[in-house]
């Protein structure tokens, strides 16, 4: 087989590990980064989720890098996109207007800026990239991975990939269940963390529900009706005993308080994110912006209650199993969506369907019309170092304490409630306050491995704080701080332990993170002692 070798191997071209790629680059270390699907940016593009951010995030709360890719998406929307006057003059432009975000846009945009700021490594080969490509071995060498062989999806072709250091972005830290490195999936107990919102006893199985992301506008008097899925009758039917309603229903429950709640599709524009109709909720496209008729709709990305799917885990079940539950989570989704073309009670009166809703795969770059790929709310997990437990972070958790518990390892920062979906198991959301949060360094070194190290959601966090690790900006975040360590433990000859366990170096790398690479390390007093709001 084909051998190359690097500096710093990225398995995975998600989100996390194009923000790797990008210290690891601009600390002058080249760089090889693999991808399962044709488009970089993972939850941004792949998955078409638009971002979920902290409230703050136009103020503090992200990376410089982060911040820079924001500002290109709204950059691109002013250079290329018609806008009207007064929307081209909104300072903090949300090219959607979707209630969920300030910056809610379609992932060919999130796309173009991603490529646009890998593109001068590209030129000179300092970066290689290399898509439809997923890891299917690892070679271990005692503490080490020695190589990862991946596979073209394309061509069948398999290649022999090494480097001194490799990280894992992939969605659901393939690596480290290839190469047998400790790691743990779903739930932990009470009994192994003590954490007021574990389970009882630990569930592997347990883990969060996955989505089918798609995006759809609305064209009144024509019909787009698609054929009926294989699984609509089932779905349309189904009930979970725990949910409000049927799965195909404007009736959901509250994330908070799990009361009901009626929210259909057009009702009640309202601006708060769990307050008004769906169909604002995640708009990543809002006509409003433009001339009057130049586009006939609005295009939304559904990403709602009804199309979690939670009937069977996807991760440590048989090759078998995972493809059954990926099938299913598909075939819901397009239930869904049959549901709302044919059978949904309107908002304006009698009657029942919207035949006008239209499947935008163009906008998600597929001929089925849903997201390249699955949106994965929880990862296996590397057995860190140090691991974050709700009681570091949660408001409750913390007893009366007063913000997050300050790490002095910090390589970022983050804020979000902790927020679990609905699980494999059975058990309805934990959506509880957490205190606006640091990404601790212990969290990103593996308990044994020497050369490994996780690079999306993927980092020494629980069940339950994984619920506040994993949203875009975040996951940045740890994207980020593993790239630039590996660089940072090429040049400097060290390794990422020897800078976690030595208060001198661990100094040192926290001063090129803040001086070199712009990561907030610590929240400012009016964030950091703020408990994250509810809705």
């Amino acid at each position: 087989m084909p051998h190359t070798h690097t500096d710093i191997l990225i398995i995975g071209g998600g989100t996390g590990g194009v923000a790797a790629a990008l210290a690891a680059l601009r600390l002058g270390r080249r760089v090889l980064m693999t991808e399962e699907t044709d488009w970089i940016g993972g939850q941004l593009t792949s998955q078409a989720v638009p971002p979920d951010e902290g409230v703050w995030i136009e103020e503090v709360g992200c990376t410089a890098s982060y911040r820079a890719f924001r500002g290109g998406v709204r950059a691109y929307y002013r250079q290329h996109y018609p806008l009207r006057p007064e929307s081209m003059a909104e300072r903090d432009l949300n090219p959607g207007a979707g209630t969920v975000s300030r910056l809610c846009h379609e992932p060919r945009v999130a796309l173009a800026v991603l490529e646009a700021m890998l593109a001068p490594y590209r030129a000179n080969r300092q970066l290689d990239v290399w898509l439809d490509t997923r890891p299917v071995a690892v070679e271990m060498d005692g503490d080490r991975v020695a190589a990862v062989t991946v596979e073209n999806l394309r061509t069948g072709e398999r290649s022999i990939l090494t480097a001194p250091y490799v990280l894992d972005a992939t969605e659901m830290g393939e690596l480290l269940e290839l190469g047998n490195i400790e790691s743990v999936i779903g739930a932990e107990g009470q009994d192994q963390t003590g954490e007021p919102h574990a389970l009882p006893e630990a569930d592997p199985l347990n883990q969060q529900a996955i989505s089918w992301c798609f995006a759809m506008d609305h064209l009144e008097g024509e019909d787009h009706t698609i054929d009926k899925p294989g699984g609509y009758d089932f779905w349309r039917e189904y009930q979970a005993p725990f949910w409000p309603d049927r799965q195909l229903s404007w009736t959901l429950c509250h994330p908070i308080t799990h009361r009901a709640v009626y929210r259909d599709l057009f009702g009640n524009p309202d601006e708060t994110p769990h307050g008004g109709d769906l169909w604002h909720f995640r708009r990543i496209f809002a006509r409003r912006h433009y001339p009057e008729g130049r586009y006939a709709s609005d295009i939304t990305l559904v990403n709602w209650p009804q199309i979690d799917y939670w009937l069977g885990p996807v991760l440590g079940v048989s090759e078998e199993e995972k493809a059954r539950h990926l099938a299913g989570a598909r075939d819901l989704s397009l239930s869904l969506l049959y549901w709302m073309q044919t059978e949904a009670p309107r908002h304006d009166g009698p009657g029942h369907g919207y035949p006008g809703l239209r499947l935008r795969g163009d906008v998600t770059g597929t001929t089925d019309g849903l997201a390249k790929a699955i949106y994965v709310r929880e990862s296996r997990r590397i057995r860190a170092q140090f691991t974050v437990l709700e009681q570091m972070v949660g408001v409750d958790a913390r007893a009366g304490l007063q913000g997050a518990e300050p790490f002095p390892d910090t390589v970022g920062i983050g804020q979000y409630r902790i927020d679990l979906h609905p699980s494999t198991r059975g058990r309805n959301y934990v959506d509880v306050a957490s205190w606006p949060f640091q990404i601790p360094l212990g969290a990103l070194i593996p308990v044994r491995v020497e050369n490994l190290l996780p690079a999306a959601k993927n980092l020494g966090v629980t069940h339950i704080t994984n619920g506040c690790y994993r949203l875009h900006p975040v996951e940045w975040n740890i994207g980020e701080a593993a790239g630039a360590l590996a660089a940072h433990a090429l040049n400097a000859g060290l390794t990422p332990a020897q800078v976690y366990h030595s208060p001198d170096l661990l100094s040192d790398f926290q001063r090129l993170l803040e001086r070199d690479l712009g990561v907030e390390l610590h929240w400012p007093d009016a964030q950091r002692l703020t408990p994250s709001p509810g809705f």
